[in-house]
């Protein structure tokens, strides 16, 4: 059977899972639609929650990140992972027990004001939607591959899977949907990781792997990876080179990203109780852990194996003749996603860094005129197993499991925008008599709206897809994850205070954003030029929500403190969200 049609077998079986699911467990009622009438199970949804969470940009993109920048990268591990612990103990026990559907609803609800919730129904948008394109760009990338098709076409494609299950299932039918996802994107990320493993270093676990020897090298495998990249010119894999501001602002916007993200959130709504989305949480961290403890092995082994394709016998010696190039680039090379310019005409595929100054003799000495592969880091994970040569079943399986990724994550912020719109819009705003049946109705417009944007964006993204999911992360941490600690931990935070809040952190990180990125990321609008010289005191785009939060606090601080404090039953509240019923004091016996 044929690499093409197994495909297609493996990805339409999954398909036919999902979608069988979305139908079996389609919403009836709103409590279904929103929260899965609140009656999932922790360990099902703590693995919902880690398929909701472990995107394109973790499944597809991540591993392509750090394997081309190296220790660098490892940021986003570090933000993401963290993220999940302040979820857990900061936010998730303390919505759930407040008992809404939304998260709008909780701010408009404890800052006793309409306009709160909207205004945070727009902070849900911009970063969901910003977040979505992510999702979408990882999609074209596996459907391009896979159904042997052009880029934009995979995301067309995509989008129609997205809305067949998306908009029948709800809540109810995304959470059992995700658990399917799940178990497809862990067995196909963490195959092929111990085939590769097995191969490079003889150690079937890849965690283990990354710090053993390689086999044929007899060193250690990062210490072979860092002689390779050095030897074309490239910076030391395991060394730190980026500004250390920027990586650790980088860092904390990803975690308090994680922690404010709405469609993350609202999965701990759909448990029965207050400590089961605390455990929620914590079964989320255990099936996450499972991809990021084998992420940066991945990474590794990827970039060692594409290394040794292009160089056989080694950088010293010649590099491979282009007419003798393995079918995995033949096959990539049909997407766009990796492109071949032979520009000194010697028949030969040369990859190196070209923007090294002190590598330029050795580049010239050699013929060279400039690095000659472009390889899109998106692609990377699905394209390992068969740059290592694994069976078939390999190559479709880990199909199936970058589509899952995508997916099951894009369902979860499409159902995330669609909650907003009709349950904090229309319900609560527009219309508030509108019936069960008309709300559900439009919750599922509204999803349909999302995904015509978000696929129209997501033909030119501003990133690769993690770096594209970086900046949703941004936007949430620098507006909705303010307001939400302050709602629970700050009594004296009124509606004001919020209000301001919200609109100062959404408006600086996106104007910031849309300098460097371009006006809703479309290309050639951005003010200045997106490279580190022209950013303001050296602060990524990607980085600048943590400056957005830190401004949404000091002004919401300031603006609550120089008006009114909220009412008593609010500050009362407040009060019964945090502390549990009997604990306010010694009782006497």
């Amino acid at each position: 059977m044929d690499q093409y049609t197994l495909n297609l077998l493996v990805v339409g079986a999954t398909f036919a899972l999902y979608i069988g699911i979305a139908i079996w467990a389609r919403a009836g009622s709103t409590s279904d639609f929103y929260a899965a009438g609140r009656g999932v199970h922790p360990v099902t949804n703590g693995m919902a929650t880690a398929a909701d969470w472990m995107s394109a940009a973790s499944f597809i993109s991540m591993a392509g990140l750090i394997a081309f920048v190296g220790y660098d990268n490892s940021s986003f591990l570090m933000g993401w992972t963290g993220g999940y612990v302040l979820l857990a103990l900061l936010l998730a026990p303390y919505l759930r027990k407040f008992g809404k559907f939304t998260v709008p609803e909780f701010i408009g609800d404890r800052f006793y004001s309409p306009t709160a919730r909207l205004v945070a129904v727009l902070c849900l948008i911009v970063a969901s939607v910003t977040y979505v394109i992510g999702q979408m760009t990882g999609v074209g990338v596996a459907f391009s591959r896979f159904l042997e098709v052009s880029n934009a076409t995979g995301l067309f494609i995509g989008a129609g899977v997205v809305f067949l299950y998306a908009v029948l299932g709800g809540m109810k039918g995304i959470t059992y949907t995700q658990v399917a996802q799940y178990c497809v994107l862990i067995t196909a990320y963490t195959i092929p990781a111990i085939f590769i493993s097995l191969q490079l270093t003889g150690t079937p676990i890849p965690p283990i792997g990354l710090f053993s020897e390689h086999t044929l090298s007899g060193q250690p495998l990062l210490a072979t990876l860092d002689q390779v990249v050095q030897d074309l010119g490239f910076a030391s894999y395991t060394g730190h080179h980026t500004n250390t501001l920027n990586m650790v602002l980088f860092t904390f916007s990803l975690m308090i990203g994680t922690a404010g993200l709405p469609h993350v959130i609202i999965r701990f709504f759909t448990v029965p109780k207050v400590a089961d989305a605390r455990w929620s949480a914590g079964w989320a961290l255990v099936f996450i852990a499972l991809l990021y403890l084998s992420a940066p092995a991945v990474g590794a082994m990827a970039r060692l194996n594409i290394i040794d394709t292009i160089y056989p016998n080694g950088p010293q010696a010649e590099s491979l003749a282009y007419d003798e190039r393995p079918d995995w680039m033949r096959n990539w090379e049909v997407t766009g996603l990796l492109t071949f310019e032979d520009k000194n005409g010697d028949g030969r595929i040369q990859l190196y860094n070209d923007r090294s100054e002190t590598f330029a003799a050795t580049a010239e000495a050699n013929g060279w005129a400039g690095s000659e592969l472009v390889v899109n880091r998106d692609i990377l994970v699905l394209a390992n197993p068969e740059i290592a040569q694994l069976p078939g079943w390999v190559i479709a399986l880990v199909a199936a499991g970058g589509l899952a990724a995508a997916l099951s994550t894009a369902a979860g912020l499409l159902l995330a925008i669609s909650s907003a719109v009709s349950h904090d819009v229309i319900k609560a705003t527009i219309n508030p008599g509108i019936s069960e049946k008309g709300e559900l109705l439009a919750a599922r417009i509204a999803m349909a709206a999302a995904i015509a944007v978000a696929t129209w964006l997501g033909l030119n993204p501003p990133g690769f897809a993690a770096q594209t999911v970086a900046l949703a992360f941004g936007i949430a941490a620098a507006s909705i994850f303010p307001a939400l600690m302050m709602g629970i931990f700050y009594k004296r935070a009124n509606n004001f205070g919020a209000i301001a809040g919200m609109l100062a952190g959404l408006i600086f990180t996106v104007g910031y954003i849309f300098t460097y990125k371009g006006f809703l990321f479309i290309p050639g609008t951005n003010i200045l030029p997106d490279t580190a010289e022209h950013w303001v005191f050296g602060i990524s785009p990607l980085s600048i929500g943590s400056i957005g939060a830190m401004l949404n606090f000091a002004v919401a601080i300031v603006v609550s403190r120089m008006t009114a404090e909220p009412p008593k039953e609010i500050q009362d509240l407040v009060e019964s969200i945090r502390v549990p019923r009997g604990a306010t004091g010694p009782v006497a016996h």
